[in-house]
Formats: structure tokens, sequence, C-alpha cells
């Protein structure tokens, strides 16, 4: 009886659980947050005067236009690996999570410069490394 049952409520080891939906979760705000760095990179690139501090009241005292290109190039790699999340990659699930840590490293430096925007950046950062790292063996198709 209790090797019937356990045969019922058992699943397959290789069907998705409900969890799968987080990991989604992940991939999709991974796109955004390479939105989200691209912008934040645009600006600094073409209006270093938006940011709150100088380029010397930051962590890492880099000029805006090295702290654009640094957000820039985060960001496509971000949207790159966000896709690849969607469509099942497995290479997309380790560059995201490596991406996602650089990301919320590169904000926790730039925070002086935009508050409010790095820590929401950050926040999200770790919402994404969680779900691709604990939860990212469910998407594959």
């Amino acid at each position: 009886m209790a090797a019937d049952q356990r045969r019922r409520t058992s699943r397959p080891s290789n069907q998705p659980t409900g969890w799968v939906g987080l990991v989604i979760f992940g991939g999709i705000m991974l796109t955004v947050l390479g939105g989200f760095q691209i912008i934040e990179g645009l600006v600094a690139l073409f209006n270093d005067e938006y940011y709150v501090t100088t380029s010397r009241g930051l962590a890492l005292t880099l000029d805006f236009t090295a702290w654009g290109w640094t957000h820039v190039l985060i960001g496509l790699v971000a949207l790159a690996a966000g896709i690849g999340i969607l469509s099942g990659q497995t290479w997309a699930r380790i560059t995201g999570i490596v991406i996602a840590v650089l990301s919320a490293f590169a904000n926790m430096l730039f925070l002086a410069a935009y508050p409010v925007g790095s820590t929401i950046v950050i926040a999200l950062d770790i919402l994404v490394i969680y779900a691709l790292a604990v939860h990212g063996r469910e998407i594959k198709y």
C-alpha cells in the first residue's frame, strides 16, 4: 500500500515543479535589469551631471564615461543571458548568476551617484541569483 501511494504521489524527475515560475521570473528580471543597466550607462555617458555626486565621491574613482561603458556592457550581457534563460539554455543560467553578482558589485560601488536606482538593482540582482542558483534546472526544455 505504501509503495503504491509513493508511485502516485511522486513525480518523474524530468518534469518541472511549481518552481519553474521563479526561474522564468529570474529570466525576465535579468532582461529588465539589463535594460536598467543600459539606461544607467547611457545616462552616465551622455549626461554626467544627472547623478547626485561627482565621480570623486564614488567608492571607486572613475570618470562617468568608464562607469557608463561598464553599465552598458553589464546590461548587454544581462539582456542576452535573460533571453537565454527563457529559452532554457544552461550557459545562460551560469552567465546570469555571474552577471547578477557583477551587477550587484558595480551598483554597490555606484551607490553614491544613484542611491535609489542602485539599491533597487542590487535587490533584484539578489532575487535573480536565488532563482537561478536554487531552481535554475527547472526550466530545461
